[in-house]
């Protein structure tokens, strides 16, 4: 193909795209800035994109993913038009349409019929034919006779049906969609998801900015990661959001870590009680590769350590975890006690690791772990005694994996066999 055939095929085309932005410290600095920025500087840069380079085919869907802050938003803005770059150039082909943050390209004061045929002018519809269009456009949004009130009584799910209706009834060559169908309800972003698959097939080209894994993967041909504004991936979409959840899970797990505090020390009230005879002195979480974690995905391991220490000699020993979720309902746990595990004699000032160790069952959250040290020698537990107990003495977070999403509050390993049969059989 000659490199004028393959310009062609390009709809979407962005070489070495920055947006800086100027930061002031106070608003007196920015009138200084107009008045001596000669002379002396009174802001900092903030490069929201840095260097970033895309082409996108006609037809082709590309997913921008991306932590809050990564410049996702930015890089569509650009690309619409409606943010100017500080660097680098942006082409695009064809009619573009976009839906950029909830109610831009919407006047607050127009009804929906009229922001619907004011979109299609600014595209260059003419008013006519854009009135066609206008029953296809209510019933996809389905938001009755709101159409024809102003745009300022509508709730946030009736703009986002009202906006993806018009952007798509004109027939763009790129679509830009920027997160707006995340503030639909389930059916609404299946019904959205249904429309683009049918528009791509006609040809559309898509940038599509989402935080939903599964989207990415089930929607678009390759994926843009970025990070800080620079790209960190651009290829085909199943590696693009495998890199992106590594990046979301590698840092869930430094602010963790970064932000966990010390076990509450051995006087304190509220936070743990016991008699004393044995204290719990180390808790510590750990992912199958052996170092500390705070966050993990469907599947992975969870181990746990804990270290107590006898503060009396101290026989029948029993240490025992219990995972709590942010309503402090309790999911799961279990001592060595209940499974048989036999905890050796400890004298004073001895320690004793425990280790424990499970798969992750449970749903997209954050939890608490709570330990406890006892004494304990009958099944019944009526001999039971408490050493120590630390309320919420670790925590972890759970993060999505589209791959094998929970709907409640743990995954229950469950068999499933099916058979096609004869009728009446």
């Amino acid at each position: 193909m000659s490199s004028e055939a393959a310009a062609a095929e390009v709809a979407v085309d962005v070489r070495g795209l920055g947006k800086c932005y100027h930061v002031y410290g106070n608003p007196q600095d920015r009138l200084k800035q107009a008045l001596f920025g000669r002379w002396r500087t009174y802001h900092r840069e903030f490069w929201a994109l840095r260097g970033v380079d895309l082409q996108v085919r006609r037809g082709e869907a590309v997913g921008i993913i991306g932590v809050n802050g990564s410049g996702k938003s930015t890089l569509l803005q650009v690309i619409a038009g409606t943010l100017a770059a500080t660097e680098g150039t942006v082409a695009t082909c064809g009619r573009v349409s976009a839906l950029l943050e909830l109610g831009s390209g919407f006047n607050p004061e127009f009804s929906g019929r009229e922001n619907a045929l004011l979109n299609g002018a600014i595209l260059g519809i003419p008013r006519r034919e854009m009135g066609e269009r206008l029953a296809g456009i209510a019933a996809f949004a389905d938001i009755g006779a709101f159409l024809e009130q102003p745009v300022k009584t509508y709730s946030s799910g009736m703009h986002a049906r009202l906006a993806f209706a018009v952007a798509v009834s004109v027939d763009p060559d790129v679509l830009i969609v920027d997160e707006i169908l995340a503030v639909g309800d389930m059916g609404f972003q299946q019904k959205c998801l249904g429309r683009i698959r049918a528009l791509r097939e006609r040809g559309l080209t898509l940038l599509l900015v989402s935080h939903a894994p599964d989207t990415i993967r089930s929607v678009c041909d390759r994926a843009l990661f970025l990070a800080g504004g620079t790209t960190q991936f651009l290829g085909a979409a199943e590696p693009g959001v495998d890199a992106y959840l590594r990046h979301v899970r590698e840092q869930a797990n430094t602010d963790a870590l970064a932000a966990r505090t010390d076990l509450p020390p051995a006087d304190a009230t509220g936070e743990r009680y016991g008699t004393g005879h044995a204290r719990i002195v180390g808790a510590e979480l750990f992912g199958d590769d052996g170092r500390p974690c705070r966050a993990y995905r469907f599947g992975d391991e969870i181990r746990l350590e804990v270290v107590v220490e006898a503060r009396s000699p101290v026989t029948g020993l029993s240490v025992s975890f219990l995972v709590r979720d942010m309503t402090g309902v309790d999911l799961m746990g279990t001592t060595c006690f209940d499974e048989r595990v036999e905890v050796p004699s400890l004298s004073a000032g001895e320690h004793l690791r425990v280790r424990f160790g499970f798969r992750n069952q449970l749903r997209v959250g954050n939890f608490g772990v709570s330990l406890a040290v006892h004494q304990v020698r009958e099944r019944d537990y009526s001999d039971n005694v408490l050493f120590d107990q630390i309320d919420g003495a670790v925590a972890f977070a759970v993060i999505p994996d589209p791959a094998r999403p929970v709907h409640y509050k743990f995954h229950q390993p469950v068999t499933v066999e099916c058979e096609r049969i004869s009728d009446g059989v």
